[in-house]
């Protein structure tokens, strides 16, 4: 039961830091748990989740998240783009950032779920474009 419990608990410290890395708050995910905090690890397993939480993010201090990096690219587009191509298009504009299309289309859903970008399906394939801005009343 003891190893259940460390492997629960390297589980919440790697989903916290992906809610980081992905621009959620770990405070709000808190919040919707039980609230209860459970006690650090002993043994050897600790120094593992240590050691995975001290792992640097490719992005520094001041650049864009992926989120803002694709809803910006997103918004310029006027046809709907696979999560392929927007990585693509990321990569050859941001040679100095890591581009995975995994993480690439995790901020393209992120966009979706915050009502910034929609999603459609041709047969197997998902494609993204921004949402339609809305109209102003006419009449004034």
């Amino acid at each position: 039961m003891q190893d259940e419990l460390v492997r629960l608990e390297e589980s919440q410290q790697v989903l916290t830091k992906m809610q980081d890395v992905l621009g959620g708050t770990p405070q709000q995910a808190a919040k919707q748990g039980k609230g209860g905090r459970v006690p650090a690890a002993r043994g050897s397993n600790g120094k593992k989740a240590a050691a995975a939480a001290g792992r640097k993010t490719s992005r520094k201090t001041g650049e864009p998240t992926w989120l803002e990096l694709t809803t910006a690219y997103m918004g310029g587009q006027r046809e709907p783009r696979s999560a392929a191509e927007v990585a693509a298009s990321l990569a050859e504009a941001h040679p100095e950032r890591a581009v995975q299309v995994a993480v690439v289309r995790n901020s393209l859903e992120q966009g979706v779920a915050q009502g910034l970008l929609e999603r459609t399906k041709q047969g197997r394939s998902v494609f993204y474009s921004p949402t339609a801005p809305a109209t102003a009343p006419s009449g004034s």
